[in-house]
Formats: structure tokens, sequence, C-alpha cells
């Protein structure tokens, strides 16, 4: 006896059902990616510098802008470029675009008539006061504007939380580098660019590192502008590191002449016993410890430095004849690299006056 299946509703449309959803949900993640990129683009750099050129149309630009690693959508691009109206209205020359900026933002860069920039470099281990200095000499903001829109409420980024409050909060955190400043830029832009920089550069591995360490980001950034200004080259900056470490961590003073010179606003070859005693949150001389802030703006190798110091038996180190520094696990060994008994010379070898003003 032949037996007859009939097919139930739900059998019938269980095949069509299981492709609309997967359809639904590879839709949904493919429009997130793309999103994604839209909202904000990762060019795996803090700046990219690109060009358009006397009469590129949507099309050009968008291909420009994929070849040049910007954007990795060319056709989301030129969708959004002829929904906002952006189409013919592409103005010729150079444009920085920054990572993390949003179709709609390099959209109105590339609209911008007159967008002339100046380019400028911010040297690594220099201070917040030589940066505006450098601005204003190159016309670009004043150092009155640039101090003034030092606030650090005014821009959202999560290492610029809870800072101790201190002179020069925002110290250590506008990123030395390359930029490309177009004309009109206000300081608020300027300080966010460098700042944009600087996120860009401290990754989520530096975040997870720094707590491994039991160190705030701003500990991190302190360390490194110490080894920044102390550093000969970055050979040695994870050594220097590590010597500075190993003075924390067994309760010794770091005696960092860079810390006191930051607090003398110069860069002073000699120091004298009476510079040692100030009276500062950043003297090392007097306070165990980090100082109360970075003491510069220190670069990317000086922060690796400070993340993964060289695990070394030194707790001092001097400038060698030869321009390279010696290092030293006793004092005793110290006092053989100097040539010189004193016990007043610093960790770093950086000569101190003698109460007749001697150098010793």
């Amino acid at each position: 006896m032949a037996i007859t299946v009939r097919e139930t509703g739900y059998g019938k449309w269980k095949i069509p059902v299981i492709i609309i959803t997967a359809a639904v949900v590879i839709c949904i993640v493919a429009a997130g990616i793309l999103l994604k990129d839209c909202l904000g683009v990762s060019i795996n750099e803090e700046n990219k510098r690109v060009e358009v050129a006397e009469g590129d149309g949507t099309s050009a630009v968008a291909r420009m802008l994929r070849e040049e690693n910007v954007i990795k959508y060319p056709l989301l691009f030129k969708i959004q470029s002829r929904i906002g109206g952006y189409d013919g209205h592409f103005q010729p020359g150079a444009v920085t675009v920054s990572d993390g900026m949003s179709y709609s933002q390099i959209l109105d860069l590339l609209i911008t008539p007159n967008r002339e920039a100046t380019r400028i470099t911010i040297p690594e281990g220099y201070e917040i006061k030589q940066i505006a200095q450098k601005l204003d000499e190159a016309g670009i903001v004043g150092w009155q504007d640039f101090y003034a829109a030092l606030n650090p409420q005014d821009y959202d980024y999560p290492f610029l939380r809870n800072l101790p409050q201190r002179d020069g909060v925002m110290e250590g955190y506008l990123f030395p580098a390359t930029y490309e400043i177009p004309d009109e830029m206000s300081a608020h832009d300027i300080i966010d660019l460098m700042l944009s920089a600087f996120d860009s550069q401290f990754t989520q591995e530096y975040y997870d590192r720094a707590a491994e360490l039991g160190m705030t980001v701003d500990e991190v950034v302190t360390m490194a502008s110490v080894v920044e200004r102390e550093a000969g080259d970055d050979e040695e900056r994870a050594k220097v590191a590590g010597v500075f470490y190993n003075r924390r961590n067994s309760g010794m003073k770091f005696q960092s002449c860079a810390t006191v010179q930051y607090i003398l606003g110069e860069r002073k070859p000699v120091l004298s016993i009476a510079d040692t005693r100030i009276d500062s949150p950043y003297n090392t001389y007097i306070y165990p410890g980090f100082p109360v802030g970075p003491i510069c703006n220190p670069g990317i190798e000086s922060i690796k430095a400070a993340l993964y110091p060289e695990v070394t038996d030194a707790y001092y180190f001097v400038l060698g004849k030869d321009g390279e520094h010696i290092f030293s696990s006793t004092y005793e060994e110290h006092l053989a690299a100097m040539g010189n008994s004193d016990p007043t010379m610093s960790v770093d070898g950086s000569a101190i006056e003698n109460q007749d003003g001697m150098k010793q």
C-alpha cells in the first residue's frame, strides 16, 4: 500500500525563510562594514596628504582616495557626494585627511576653497610653549590663542579624562609629527589634530599594557617624556626607562636634571645646588617617583620604551666621551664611570655646581 506524505505549510516555506533570513543577516553585516568606514576612515597613520587635480570630478576623486588607501568604498563615497550635493564643487589643491575622519568631513574638506596649507614639523621632545612659539612664528596661529585653547574639557579623548591638576595639564599629548595645517585653521582644531594623532598612535594594546604595569596612561606618558629628554638615541631608550623604573621601584629618587630644566624653563647645561632644591612637584631631586606630569611631548619610540622597558640591573647612567651613555648597577661603578667621586652628580650624569658655583 502506497503512503502519501503531505507537505505542510511549514515545510513548504522553511527553505525560503532560511534563505531570506541569511540574506538579511548578510546585508546587515555588510551595511555595518560599509557604515564603519563611512563614519571614520582608518588610514594607519595620523595624517594623509592627498591632492585634487584641476577639473577632477567625483569619480576621479573617489578613485584617487581609494588608491591612496584613504577610503575603502569609492561607490559609497560617490553616492554620498551625489546625495549631499558635493558633485562638481571639488576644489583643486592639497588637503590633509586625518585618521578617523568621516566621508562627510572629507567631502567638506574637498570643497573648501583657497585651502592653502602650511607644513610644520613638531620635533619629539618639544614642550607646549615651544610648539606655541613655533606656530606663532610660522604665522599659523598666535601663541595666546593657542594657550587659550588648551582646555582638556573641550576635547573628547579618553586619555584626557581625570588628569591631575597641574600647570600645562595637556603637556605630553600634543603628538610630535609633521602636519599640513590649512590656512585659517583655528587653535582649537590644530590642537585637536595633534590630539587625534596621539590617539591614533596610542593603541588599545598600549592601554592594556599600561594596565598590566599598574600604571595610568598619564604615568606612562610622564615616564616617556623623561626618557625622551634623557636618552641619547632610540637604542638607549628602553634601557634608560629600565633605570628609572629600577629607581622608582626601589624607592630612590629619579634625580633627573631634565625635570629641573622643565621647572626652570630652560635647558641649563649645569644645574646649581639651588636649582635642585626648588620646591616643585616636577622636581625629582626632592620628590620620589614620577614628576606630577609629563615634561615634554614624547615621540612614539619613547612611549614604547616606557611601556616595554629593558630589564636591567642598572641604576645609574652617565654620558661617556664617545657620546654614548655608560650604565652602572652600583654607585661605585657610576663614580668610576664619571671619573668623579662627588655625590652631587645626578643619575643621568649631568653636572651640578658645588656651593662655590664650580662644576663638579
